[in-house]
């Protein structure tokens, strides 16, 4: 009873570890990379092609935000040194906010320092037990888990089947005082983007809130990088809740809500995760804030994102490759139908100098598995090329190789 590796979850860990030993499957996670993570790295002093990286919008280690960071670090230290609510409130924390309730045309905006904790505490701080939350079934943890906390009813819908919103709505909404459907801007598995437009007349028809986590889309979908408001040339004040990650785009770390003023001061002063938690470093805040100032101006780096997004998704389908339900963004998923088939192809790309991760069971049902490429602005249309052209060479092979082993397990 006091010994952790006595753990089930442990346990299971331990298993999944073996069969990846015995069938050849390298250790993706926890490689250490050597400086930037761009469109290449280097792991171990060797280079490869890197389809790992947040960096979508090839920001990350530019010489404005390793200025903005330094001047932020000589002024301000390392350390907001303690919660915001008291004594870790600086200059750069209220510049990015301003500038992100700027860009989303909303009164405020309130900064988290954990993306993931963003998503758990606003949601948990705004509903209770006589509520419901109703979100799509491909939602991330951080909204799955947000809603268990508070305690609210929880029901999924099928993945942007809005049809059966609708009827989730008719026969539950009335049984409950509030209600929030969360979705995300653009889906962090499948790389597609929700219908906005229905939504915001669910929502008003259903008279809910409506959450959009636009972590993957900020810089990323509409014309302007403005997110997928912008996309589908709706109204961003019909959206209630507008959050998102600085991880990504912003080259930075932690998360934001933007919305109404109540929303915000009502979080700032009871949400947990913000109330005590220790403030966003200022130097991330100002490189953030720096980002984002560079997205307005360069609103080229979004189309161009969005041109290799498209032009990856028609190479794959080029070579016979499913792409699943991506759209051409950042977010390109390689649907490859089999959690062991995912993990070989991926120790084969690395073997070859490209660096994906596969996507497996239980993150994605198994025959969802698949290669998750993350595109950046720094990448090029024939980085692109080779790499797709190098998972059409060795997918036959590990297919048959995975075969291979599941026949040899039948007979044992």
């Amino acid at each position: 009873m006091c010994d952790f590796s006595q753990l089930p979850g442990y346990k299971e860990l331990k298993i999944h570890q073996t069969i990846a030993v015995q069938t050849g499957i390298m250790e993706p996670y926890f490689l250490c990379h050597d400086g930037l993570a761009k469109d290449t790295t280097r792991i171990n002093g060797e280079e490869y092609l890197n389809f790992s990286t947040y960096d979508y919008l090839g920001l990350n280690g530019t010489e404005r935000l390793n200025n903005a960071a330094c001047e932020a670090v000589r002024k301000y230290g390392t350390s907001a040194s303690a919660s915001r609510l008291v004594s870790g409130e600086r200059p750069p924390h209220r510049e990015l906010e301003r500038g992100l309730a700027d860009f989303y045309g909303t009164e405020d905006c309130l900064a988290f320092v954990s993306g993931h904790a963003t998503n758990i505490w606003t949601i948990s701080q705004l509903l209770n037990r006589n509520d419901m939350i109703v979100y799509d079934a491909l939602s991330h943890n951080s909204i799955i888990h947000g809603a268990k906390m508070s305690g609210a009813a929880r029901f999924s819908y099928p993945h942007n089947d809005y049809d059966a919103l609708e009827r989730l709505l008719s026969d539950s909404r009335a049984s409950h005082k509030r209600c929030l459907i969360a979705t995300e801007g653009l889906f962090s598995m499948d790389g597609d983007l929700p219908d906005l437009p229905r939504l915001i007349e669910l929502k008003k028809r259903f008279k809910c809130f409506l959450m959009v986590d636009e972590a993957h889309a900020l810089g990323v979908v509409g014309e302007t990088g403005h997110g997928v408001a912008e996309h589908f040339g709706v109204d961003s004040g019909d959206v209630d809740i507008w959050m998102g990650t600085l991880s990504k785009s912003m080259c930075g770390c932690g998360g934001y809500i933007a919305g109404r003023k109540p929303l915000t001061e009502y979080l700032k002063y009871s949400a947990p995760g913000f109330v005590y938690s220790v403030g966003m470093p200022p130097a991330m805040a100002a490189t953030s804030a720096e980002a984002l100032r560079i997205l307005v101006e360069e609103p080229e780096r979004a189309k161009r994102i969005q041109e290799l997004g498209g032009f990856f998704i028609q190479e794959a389908k080029r070579l016979g490759l499913d792409t699943g339900h991506g759209q051409g963004f950042a977010v390109a998923p390689l649907i490859v139908g089999n959690s062991l088939v995912a993990g070989l192809l991926s120790t084969a790309m690395h073997k070859r100098k490209v660096n994906v991760l596969p996507i497996i069971y239980p993150a994605v049902e198994d025959s969802a598995a698949r290669l998750r490429f993350f595109l950046s602005y720094s990448h090029s249309k024939e980085q692109i090329a080779q790499a797709l052209a190098i998972v059409a060479e060795e997918l036959p092979k590990v297919r048959k190789l995975a075969t291979s082993f599941s026949d040899e397990s039948a007979s044992n």
